[in-house]
């Protein structure tokens, strides 16, 4: 399907720098949103909203050069086999609607399904130890049993350690990455990415050749957050993205 008029439009406003992307997925969504925004104008007031505001505007006479850059993007995720949906689709998922800092765009290979609204994330700390892997895996097919999507993020240790135990039950699971659509991580995780997108989908919300960086995985707890309904947290160090998610699905009024 080639892209819209106007997910070319939202894209290419994402490509603004100094443009908040949280501000455009907000605003977007609003009655007439999107050609406010192009105007350079945000219902919004606060400081994200007007530097937004004032990033748009000056960079007006650049716009048809930042759509052309957005198909681009567009046919570098399409090249892959992922699908574009944006806050301006109907198929952007429901629960992530919800949250007040959702991701204007997202990049899906595999499928996002009616049932996948009944999802829990299992999330946990890279260094796990053989208990909490035991223990990741358990509560994921439990969560299998009850006919729940499982979420989590293709990270090495409680992450894998939930993908794999809810595909061995037969169940559907989400990868919420933090990288471009193009791109896996860790690399060794290449092979059960592909069995994801088989029983469920790899999700990014990233431009697709985005590589992995120190801003890339919070924002890409945000986004795991808001898509589930709740976040079971099997281990974390005190530093762990796991432990940022708990905080940011209390504030999401998850469970």
């Amino acid at each position: 399907m080639p892209l819209t008029r106007d997910q070319a439009l939202l894209l290419a406003l994402c490509k603004i720098k100094g443009a908040n992307w949280y501000v455009l997925a907000r605003e977007a969504q609003r009655l007439d949103g999107l050609q406010r925004l192009v105007a350079g104008e945000t219902t919004e007031t606060s400081t994200e909203a007007l530097a937004t505001s004032a990033a748009i505007r000056s960079a007006a006479d650049r716009l048809p050069d930042l759509v052309e850059q957005a198909h681009r993007e567009y046919e570098r995720g399409e090249a892959v086999g992922a699908r574009l949906t944006t806050v301006l689709d109907s198929d952007y998922p429901t629960t992530l609607r919800l949250i007040y800092n959702l991701p204007p765009f997202l990049f899906v290979r595999g499928t996002l399904a009616e049932q996948d609204l009944r999802s829990v994330a299992v999330v946990g700390t890279r260094e796990a130890s053989d208990v909490g892997k035991k223990r990741a895996a358990r509560m994921s097919r439990l969560l299998v049993e009850h006919g729940v999507t499982v979420v989590s993020g293709l990270a090495r240790g409680i992450d894998t350690a939930a993908h794999q135990a809810t595909l061995d039950a037969g169940g559907r699971t989400i990868a919420v990455i933090g990288t471009g659509i193009r791109r896996c991580y860790p690399p060794e995780n290449r092979d059960l990415a592909e069995r994801i997108v088989e029983n469920g989908a790899l999700v990014s919300q990233f431009w697709p050749d985005t590589a992995p960086a120190t801003y890339t995985f919070p924002r890409r707890n945000v986004t795991m957050s808001g898509i589930a309904q709740g976040t079971v947290v099997i281990e974390a160090s005190s530093t762990s993205g796991a432990k940022l998610q708990a905080r940011l699905a209390l504030e999401h009024g998850k469970k």
